[in-house]
């Protein structure tokens, strides 16, 4: 990190794309274990799955102090529900269509929401 005044940190280029990547990869992941789980345990399934949800896009935003970590995190789960909800030729598909899983999609999508439009805090200085 370089500091151009004292009490501010920057963060090169190639770093911010790094966290992005990382946030959609984990974005995915948590897409997919959310999608594998909601249905297992409903409805503790779903509420842990919208937790994990939830962290993912607040964390995204704390973690780059940016709409954009929360935009790159969104894109990885959103890419992994819209994967698994397409299902297989032969009719297989995670998603078995249901109130869950509904609540799942459109709850993942209002947080995803929520997080984007909240103010970014100030970082506090070191």
């Amino acid at each position: 990190m370089n500091t151009s005044t004292p009490g501010t940190f920057t963060v090169s280029r190639n770093a911010r794309y790094a966290w992005y990547a990382g946030l959609a990869v984990l974005g995915v992941l948590v897409g997919t274990a959310g999608a594998l789980v909601q249905a297992a345990w409903l409805p503790g399934g779903l509420i842990l799955a919208l937790l994990a949800t939830g962290a993912l896009f607040y964390g995204g935003l704390r973690a780059t102090g940016t709409q954009v970590g929360v935009a790159a995190g969104g894109g990885g789960w959103l890419l992994a529900v819209i994967l698994l909800s397409l299902g297989r030729p032969e009719g297989d598909g995670v998603f078995g269509g249901g109130v869950g899983e509904l609540l799942f999609l459109f709850g993942g999508m209002a947080l995803a929401v929520m997080c984007t439009t909240l103010s970014r805090l100030p970082r506090p200085a070191p």
